[in-house]
């Protein structure tokens, strides 16, 4: 509200406003013959501020108390009727005033309005004799008296009075030059109240004041009101006219009109302190003939002892030389002044007359009919009968019998005289001599027993057709006797309820209408007790399918706070949550002056610890945010209870407690939760109080925040990716929301791509305010290609959880399904980005672990996908660092892979791989895991690099020394012999051996080599480059295909040339047949262990994990078929000349795929 904003302005103008807009209200009330809900609503908040503003008299502030003083002045004049001499300000002329309200009004009582009129006057009264009142806040109430007494003469006398007060008692806070001040304002208001006509009475008092503040004799003459004046002031009947007020008797209302209108007694009251004297003015008729020469002397030397040895500043200030001392005027004022103070102290017969006023019971005159008292006699003769007049008539028989006025004595009996022949005087029968008095636990018995009696004569009255006679009477006597009447009714109308219920709600409108006919003074406990025993008796009962409990809570006259909680409790119940909250939604619509408390009952339940319950309360309350009058005020409780996370400790009023402190317990996630329930319901319907929760997140502790993260997914996917709202708060994220809108483009992203919209805010967020990548991972599928691989070297070095979620969203793995299409990489794209990254943007360890991620993936990363990824890589130049850890975890992952493999190795023997530290290293180890197959691309290296293979794995000379022995003479005839000494020399004695250049191998070297190994390049025939990388994964599954249709179909055996025994050793022999397929896991690799300044790429050198000796990787499972292969024979290699296998060779190594080589093979051959 703007009466409680923080800013004074604000509050200011707050004030200044209603005090208008107050006057405007009424009149808009008073104009209306009938009422609706929303003026009565719109009355009851003007009503309410008003009260608020009187209130704001003590506010901290000078200036809000100021504009507060002139409120209540306003106030004061439109509550009090303008009387005939009334001062009128052309301005408000036609301002609505009380004496222009009906006192018929439907809804706007009359008497009402004056008290509140007269308590704001004594509001101001009160806070004008403040001691600590500043001296502006004075000024300003000195004006504000004036112009009350001017425009409402019947105030004149407690103006005057105030003003006696305050001369009297000036605060002493006041400074020297604040007291002469406020003491020429108290005379210039003085002045102007000296004017009025209605000021006659009080000259004297006024005129006394005048001189005493110093000033002249003749001022004051001009200032008198003139004769015409008062001449002309017609008769003040307002006292009369205030005292023939009566009040109708106030017929009850229910709940939505449930103030109730004041009894007579106030307005008489009101009357009569109008008309009658004040306790100063008591007190100062009682001081004033006491005030002669001897006891003033008396008084003053008396004084002298407490008198300060200095006079003080404030006195000097205020202190006007006596004049016309002794007179009777100055005694009267002498007087006055003796007896505010005395009066101010609570001391004098003024204040005790006026305690003894209030204390007397209040006794109303009651004018009684004329009355006549009958005497009758009886006598033999007959009865004589005696009138006496009534208390008005004065008679002689009055004069004489006094005791007329009381009430008459009963008529007894007398006696007839006793007939002829009767013997003696009969005894009088009296029933008192008889009976003895019943105590009072009988007479509770028998009140028991004759109600009793009535309940159980239901049947027989039903009959009769005098039930609704019935239920009257038992209701009144329930109503009216406070025995034990109540619990056997209550029970009996719970035995059937359903048969029973007029007798239920004619019991509650009986207690309604006791409250009611006892005016202010009645109270609701009855009627309370009642409407909670039934509800509560209702409670207890098993379901009621016919809705009984909703119909006693909807036709009850009044709601009351201990029966909404016996409805809070029904709620709770999961079995009748429906039923309950289906009747708070009939209280919330049908009963609107209550609306807001019985919401706040169901917004309570929202937060509820059963799940039904709270999925129940949540439902309803969705309905009801539909409603326009309920959406502020359920927007603003969930605000509320979301607003308490940014406190360090969850606040008591999350356990029960009235009062909002925190309490010592840490957050929990369930105290996390309550406060978001209600919130999280309404988010999907209102998307603007996303940026309520941003800016709460901010301020949250780490537990809150966690919690927050995983309660959001729902509701954010309910909004959708499309929602203006959540847009704007990805593209203004607030600093310390990072994580909130990342959860935020996870779960809208999770299952659909991300749109266009949302692309370009995330995508300007990220280059314009918040360079964070992990920006980015929810719409990855939304980006270009080049933006994907820009990113990648940030990505993956971010948490491993998080790395494992980009990758799933570019393979399109996140529900266990390959499927890439949505992805701008596709999956081979992908592992060679990874390949290409920059080590200074990255550590290797880093794309190490990314790369594993890529192989994890077998649905994805098949043998065709990882043969194009290691045709590119070898392509490129430089040649990439982890091209062979690819190669031999590829072959690794598919041994089929062996000859494509070897095609691989031979052509980076072309590319001289050795220039390349880490790709040679890979390469030396790829060569010794695959031997024997490798054996044919070792022979290929110059002389230089195949020694320093021999240095790096010794263990390689031996066999590869046998493979070459095994040659035919003229096979090794061709074999270098610089070659040949590398091979031949011995481990403890390096040969001396010519550097071969490191370029590319010489045709003098070449020829015999190649010749040398026409065999066992036989069953790679002569390649034929590949078109496109299409045509080539193509051509390899085809290979794939077809090689494993022919395994199935034939038993493997070895492959070569049948005379030669070069033809047998590098294809499969039964050792490698017997051996296990290797596995993914066979592979262990050095990123697994302590981490190093410069991270392994290859596995040592030293480490053979058992794979040559246990598995050979079988290169003719991609080499070419059977037929092919036989086709090739000792014949073949006779026909060849030097100059033939040269190109053979040349172009072996050039190749890239066995499928390749085939249709040359056989010319060549």
């Amino acid at each position: 509200m703007l009466l409680r904003d923080e800013n004074v302005n604000v509050v200011k103008k707050a004030i200044l406003t209603m005090t208008q807009l107050y006057k405007v209200a009424l009149q808009w009330m008073v104009k209306s013959r009938v009422i609706s809900d929303l003026q009565e609503a719109c009355w009851d908040m003007v009503s309410s501020m008003a009260a608020e503003i009187i209130l704001l008299l003590d506010s901290d502030n000078d200036g809000i108390r100021t504009h507060a003083i002139k409120f209540v002045e306003g106030l004061i004049v439109t509550l009090s009727p303008r009387m005939a001499d009334s001062e009128v300000p052309r301005r408000q002329e036609h301002d609505i005033s009380l004496d222009r309200i009906p006192r018929d009004h439907p809804y706007i009582q009359y008497n009402v309005l004056w008290e509140e009129g007269k308590a704001a006057l004594e509001q101001l009264l009160k806070f004008m004799v403040h001691p600590a009142i500043s001296s502006i806040n004075l000024t300003t109430a000195l004006g504000s008296l004036a112009n009350i007494a001017r425009q409402r003469p019947m105030f004149m006398s407690e103006v005057i009075q105030a003003y006696e007060t305050l001369h009297a008692n000036l605060p002493p806070t006041l400074a020297k030059s604040q007291v002469s001040s406020v003491r020429k304002n108290l005379k210039l208001h003085l002045l102007s109240v000296l004017k009025h006509p209605a000021s006659l009475e009080f000259q004297a008092q006024i005129t006394t004041l005048l001189v005493d503040l110093g000033t002249p004799q003749a001022e004051i003459a001009r200032n008198m009101p003139s004769s015409k004046d008062s001449r002309k002031r017609p008769r003040d009947d307002t006292e009369s006219t205030l005292k023939k007020m009566k009040l109708e008797p106030n017929l009850g209302e229910d709940d939505e009109d449930k103030d109730l209108e004041p009894g007579p007694s106030g307005t008489s009251k009101a009357s009569a302190q109008i008309s009658g004297q004040s306790d100063t003015d008591i007190t100062a008729e009682f001081l004033q003939p006491l005030l002669t020469p001897d006891n003033v002397a008396n008084l003053v030397l008396i004084s002298m002892v407490y008198l300060p040895e200095t006079m003080p500043a404030s006195f000097q200030a205020i202190y006007t030389p006596v004049e016309s001392a002794g007179t009777e005027a100055q005694i009267k004022h002498l007087a006055r002044l003796m007896a505010t103070q005395m009066t101010a102290a609570g001391l004098g017969p003024g204040v005790e007359q006026t305690k003894q006023c209030k204390e007397e019971p209040k006794e109303e005159k009651v004018v009684k009919p004329e009355s006549v008292l009958i005497k009758r006699r009886l006598s033999v003769q007959g009865q004589a009968i005696s009138v006496v007049g009534s208390q008005s008539t004065m008679s002689p028989l009055e004069e004489e019998v006094p005791q007329a006025k009381r009430r008459p004595e009963p008529i007894i009996p007398v006696t007839q005289p006793r007939l002829a022949g009767a013997g003696g005087r009969k005894k009088i029968f009296r029933l008192s001599d008889v009976l003895k008095p019943l105590t009072d636990a009988q007479v509770e018995a028998m009140k028991l027993g004759a109600v009793k009696r009535i309940l159980r004569a239901e049947k027989a009255v039903a009959c009769s057709g005098a039930a609704q006679v019935r239920i009257k009477i038992l209701a009144s006597l329930v109503t009216q006797f406070d025995s034990g009447f109540k619990a056997e009714v209550l029970s009996f109308i719970l035995e059937d309820v359903r048969a029973r219920l007029d007798l239920a709600f004619a019991w509650l409108y009986q207690e309604y209408n006791a409250y009611l006919a006892a005016g202010p003074s009645g109270t609701l406990d009855k009627y309370e007790d009642c409407l909670i025993c039934l509800l509560s008796g209702l409670q207890e009962k098993p379901d009621q399918k016919d809705g009984i409990f909703t119909k006693v809570v909807l036709e009850a006259p009044l709601i009351t706070e201990s029966a909404l909680e016996v409805i809070r409790k029904y709620c709770e119940d999961e079995s009748r949550a429906y039923l309950g909250m289906s009747t708070l939604g009939d209280l919330i619509f049908k009963r609107p002056s209550r609306q807001f408390q019985y919401l706040h009952v169901l917004l309570d339940l929202s937060s509820h610890e059963k799940d039904r319950v709270r999925s129940q309360a949540l439902l309803f309350i969705k309905r009801m945010y539909e409603k326009e009058q309920l959406r502020e005020y359920v927007e603003k409780f969930a605000l509320n209870y979301l607003q308490l996370l940014v406190h360090p400790n969850p606040p008591s009023v999350l356990f029960g407690a009235d009062k909002d402190t925190e309490v010592a317990a840490p957050w929990t996630e369930e105290t996390v939760k309550q406060c978001l329930y209600l919130y999280l319901a309404l988010l999907p319907q209102n998307h603007k109080l996303i940026h309520e929760l941003a800016a709460v997140y901010t301020e949250a502790i780490a537990d809150i925040k966690r919690t927050v993260l995983r309660v959001i997914e729902q509701p954010i996917r309910g909004m959708g990716m499309n929602s203006p709202e959540l847009l704007l708060l990805v593209e203004n994220c607030p600093k310390g929301a990072e994580t909130l809108v990342t959860r935020c483009l996870h779960s809208l992203t999770d299952k659909v791509p991300p749109s266009p919209e949302l692309v370009k805010r995330v995508r300007d967020l990220y280059h314009k305010r918040l360079p964070d990548v992990r920006f980015l991972i929810p719409v990855l599928n939304g980006l270009e290609k080049k933006e994907v691989i820009q990113a990648l070297p940030k990505l993956i070095k971010l948490n491993p959880i998080v790395v494992k979620e980009v990758f799933n969203r570019l393979l399109g793995t996140q529900h266990g399904e390959g499927n890439s299409a949505l992805s701008p990489l596709n999956p081979g794209e992908l592992l060679i980005a990874l390949h290409n990254i920059d080590s200074v943007k990255c550590d290797m360890k880093s794309i190490i672990k990314a790369t594993n991620l890529c192989f994890a993936e077998r649905n994805v990363y098949t043998s065709e996908v990882l043969a194009v990824v290691m045709q590119q890589l070898m392509e490129q130049s430089p040649l990439p660092m982890l091209l062979m850890r690819t190669v031999i975890q590829s072959l690794t992952m598919y041994p089929r892979l062996g000859g494509f493999v070897m095609n691989i190795l031979a052509r980076l023997i072309m590319k001289q791989v050795w220039k390349y530290p880490k790709v040679w290293e890979g390469f030396i180890k790829c060569c010794q895991r695959t031997k024997p197959q490798s054996f044919q691309v070792i022979l290929q290296l110059p002389p230089q690099q195949l020694g320093a293979v021999f240095d790096k794995c010794p263990e390689l000379r031996e066999p590869l020394l046998a493979h070459v022995r095994s040659f035919t003479p003229h096979q090794q005839a061709h074999i270098p012999n610089s070659i040949m000494t590398i091979l031949e020399a011995s481990g403890k004695q390096e040969p001396e051996v010519k550097e071969a250049p490191s370029g590319s191998l010489e045709e003098d070297d070449l020829e015999p080599l190649a010749l040398a190994l026409a065999p066992a390049l036989a069953p790679a025939p002569a390649p034929r480059p590949p078109q496109d990388l299409i045509g080539l994964r193509l051509a390899q599954e085809k290979a794939l295909k077809r090689q494993l249709e022919e395994e199935q179909k034939q038993k493997p055996t070895g492959v070569g040339a049948p005379t030669s025994s070069v033809s047998s050793t590098p294809l499969v022999g039964p050792a490698a047949r017997a051996g296990p397929t290797p596995a993914e896991e066979v592979m262990e690799y050095r990123e697994e262990g302590p981490e190093c300044e410069t991270p392994a790429i290859f596995i040592s050198m030293d480490d053979d994990s058992g794979l040559a000796e246990t598995t050979l990787l079988d290169s003719s499972l991609e080499g070419p078929l059977p037929k092919e292969a036989a086709a090739v024979g000792p014949s073949s290699k006779d026909e060849r000349s030097p100059q033939n296998l040269s190109h053979a060779v040349e172009e072996a190594l050039k190749t890239s795929s066995p499928e390749a080589r085939e249709p040359e093979s056989k010319g060549n051959s």
